[in-house]
């Protein structure tokens, strides 16, 4: 190819037609995600190395990517893109830097990448074709089925992942900002209200049609249905605040110099790492929690595994009733079994979960309430998610519909779910 030629293909103007076929492709065959598709608006961009979105609902195309990119592909392009925004990416990375700390390039690439892994394992086939070069887990020796949070553990950028280097998804895939940006205050750009509207009908669209869409998106809209309750932002506060308490930090790293080195000149002293602390879930299992409050219970989980930072080795979770079962670890939420149908007695749920060893730093109790308690306060933080009952007058038989339960102690802290 001469330098005439490439300057000329560089000098294309953006085929919005040929894209615009292909966004009509990728909604024929993924009618779900139509809704997000068309919400998209579209910004013509030769910074842009093939497509990208900002957290503002842009997509971004190189005239040249798109030119040279046949119809089928740029359709798997177009849902790739739309998935990163409809699974909070950005803000799922911005989380995570949260808790490493400054995140430099290398580490936002890191983290799109393990986003790209999170869709691509189940969303191309059946119709829509994976574009050239998309990376998958099989590709990096992984496992599918995983989340971005998951992937960021598995795998560090290495000679074998730097030949995806060139795939920039946008700050819609990692949160940091590009040049070609146009932020908050550009034009055509959705409001969070609006954001919000389209992931409910997406959301709708594929609980509507059960069985139609991969397990991964299945997984997304029972979440999504699932409102943002305040306990999560509670749970959030006591986990943070067990995870800075004296004693959490149990490494050195250099990675982050100690702010002491300024008072030793020459020398570079290490910091405290400090890591995620241990949550212990105990589940009432008892016969006045309902089903649908088990499965909300479960919905519950996957949050706090997401408030560890998607380390769920770091989580275990117990059934109880009147006895409680054994501890299990958290590989997926939908895994847990949950045993029981009696009566109710936490108090044996505090126990199991707190033999645990290593002991957990804070241990949630997801309940209706209608339990003895422990007489004393567990040697860790307790954080109950009560799910509401009438308040009637009444008995103190369990089993009698007007009972009122005991109120949980009040070195616990108490949300209602729900």
């Amino acid at each position: 190819m001469t330098h005439g030629t490439v300057v000329a293909s560089e000098a294309r103007a953006l085929d919005f037609d040929k894209l615009y076929a292909a966004r009509l492709h990728a909604a024929r065959v993924r009618p779900y995600l139509a809704t997000a598709l068309f919400a998209l608006h579209t910004v013509e961009s030769r910074q842009v190395p093939t497509m990208a979105v900002d957290r503002h609902w842009r997509c971004y195309a190189s005239p040249v990517f798109v030119d040279r990119t046949p119809v089928e592909e740029l359709a798997g392009v177009w849902v790739h893109e739309v998935s990163h925004l409809l699974r909070d990416h950005h803000g799922r990375c911005d989380r995570v830097a949260r808790g490493l700390g400054p995140t430099g390039p290398g580490e936002r690439l890191r983290m799109n990448i393990a986003a790209d892994l999170e869709i691509n394992d189940d969303v191309f086939g059946e119709g829509l074709v994976r574009p050239e070069g998309a990376v998958v887990p099989e590709s990096l020796n992984l496992p599918g089925g995983l989340l971005m949070e998951e992937y960021l553990r598995r795998f560090r950028l290495v000679p074998r992942s730097l030949d995806v280097a060139w795939l920039d998804c946008g700050s819609g895939a990692d949160g940091r900002a590009r040049e070609w940006d146009l932020g908050p205050d550009g034009a055509h750009g959705l409001s969070a209200q609006e954001r919000d509207a389209v992931r409910f009908r997406v959301a709708q669209g594929i609980s509507g049609r059960p069985g139609s869409a991969p397990q991964g998106w299945q997984r997304w809209a029972e979440e999504a249905f699932h409102p943002p309750q305040a306990w999560r932002e509670l749970l959030g506060a006591a986990v943070r605040s067990a995870a800075s308490g004296p004693g959490a930090g149990d490494d050195y790293t250099y990675g982050r110099p100690s702010r002491r080195s300024t008072c030793v000149p020459g020398v570079v002293l290490p910091s405290l790492r400090r890591t995620p602390p241990r949550v212990s879930v105990v589940i009432d299992t008892s016969g006045s929690v309902s089903d649908a409050e088990l499965g909300s219970a479960l919905l519950e989980v996957a949050a706090i595994a997401r408030a560890v930072g998607g380390r769920r080795d770091l989580v275990t979770v117990v059934s109880c009733d009147a006895a409680a079962g054994v501890a299990h670890p958290l590989c997926r939420a939908e895994g847990i079994p949950l045993v029981g149908g009696g009566g109710t007695d936490l108090r044996e749920g505090f126990a199991t979960a707190l033999r645990a060893r290593p002991r957990p730093d804070v241990v949630v109790v997801l309940t209706d309430g209608q339990t003895p308690w422990p007489g004393g306060a567990p040697p860790c933080r307790t954080v109950v998610g009560l799910f509401p009952r009438p308040r009637r007058s009444g008995t103190r038989d369990e089993e009698d519909p007007d009972h009122v339960p005991d109120t949980p102690p009040a070195w616990a802290r108490v949300v209602t779910i729900g």
